[in-house]
């Protein structure tokens, strides 16, 4: 899909898109407005957009182990990176519907999800708030990396519409800025009081006890390919991709372990955990060597990983 792009011409539009995506642009334009804005995602924020987004989900079905979708319904998809993530997750996944307002995203989605086998996809072009009213419920919804470039009033409307879409669950996932995590949490308010339950990455559903400047968020770390460092003009070979999600479905789940909430400090015979645990707060809990069992399991543990309370 990159061959004959001139890196010059990458390089300035991975830049600007970059540039567009950190400072939540919203001047009327779509982000992926262009077939070099395209090519400039696929090389430069393809990676960790599915990163994050795969982790979301791995992170989903641990907590719903017997999940397996048959359908898909994903709004603002871009160029596929859900699909993939998908279908990478639930080999059960039969169908897809992909929304984007970009004509190019979907064309450059269209071209690509051909390469992948076992999975009808339909792409359809357009307003994705619009085209909802009359998509089909599917059992698994998705919004990923969708509502920074929306007006703020329009996140509770297109929220509810996703909802309403999704016949087990919706997934949604944003950066891990505090931006990003406010989004989430006025989309989990909206979805509680719609009568969801919240399967990841919460353990409980009450308020969040979290309050700025601190806020909720993961990361994972993505491998740079060649064609990635030229295109972000970088010589890192890995970049760090941080990231905030929501999965709420229509059955309570299992009762739930504590998460890990921030990367562990290890100190001279200690380990320092913060956890968001099932009572509604946040727990510091320090695990010295003298724990042996345990001090040996909590050094495996890592920022994001759902443990039982130490």
């Amino acid at each position: 899909m990159l061959e004959g792009v001139p890196l010059s011409a990458l390089q300035a539009a991975s830049a600007n898109l970059s540039q567009r995506y950190r400072s939540e642009v919203r001047d009327g334009r779509l982000h992926l407005s262009d077939a070099l804005a395209i090519k400039a995602y696929l090389a430069a924020r393809m990676p960790a957009t599915y990163a994050a987004i795969r982790t979301s989900f791995a992170m989903l079905d641990d907590a719903l182990p017997g999940f397996s979708p048959l359908s898909l319904l994903d709004a603002g998809a871009g160029p596929g990176t859900v699909l993939w993530a998908a279908t990478d997750c639930w080999p059960s996944l039969e169908r897809a519907e992909m929304l984007d307002a970009s004509s190019e995203a979907a064309n450059m989605g269209r071209t690509l999800s051909r390469d992948l086998p076992g999975i009808e996809s339909r792409w359809s072009e357009g307003d994705a708030t619009l085209a909802l009213e009359t998509a089909p419920a599917v059992d698994l919804v998705t919004l990923a990396y969708v509502l920074d470039e929306l007006p703020p009033q329009a996140i509770p409307g297109l929220v509810v519409r996703l909802w309403r879409a999704a016949k087990q669950v919706l997934v949604i996932v944003e950066p891990g800025t505090p931006a990003g995590w406010h989004r989430i949490l006025q989309s989990r308010d909206i979805l509680l009081g719609e009568g969801a339950h919240i399967a990841a990455p919460c353990a409980h559903e009450k308020p969040c006890p979290l309050k700025a400047p601190d806020w909720c968020h993961f990361s994972r770390r993505v491998a740079r390919a060649r064609m990635h460092r030229l295109a972000k003009g970088g010589e890192a070979p890995w970049e760090d991709e941080k990231f905030i999600f929501l999965a709420a479905t229509r059955t309570a789940t299992a009762p739930r372990s504590a998460r890990v909430i921030a990367p562990p400090r290890q100190g001279k015979g200690r380990i320092d955990l913060k956890l968001c645990a099932p009572d509604g707060q946040t727990d510091y809990r320090t695990v010295s060597k003298r724990q042996n069992e345990t001090f040996r399991i909590a050094r495996r543990v890592e920022w994001g990983d759902a443990v039982d309370e130490f």
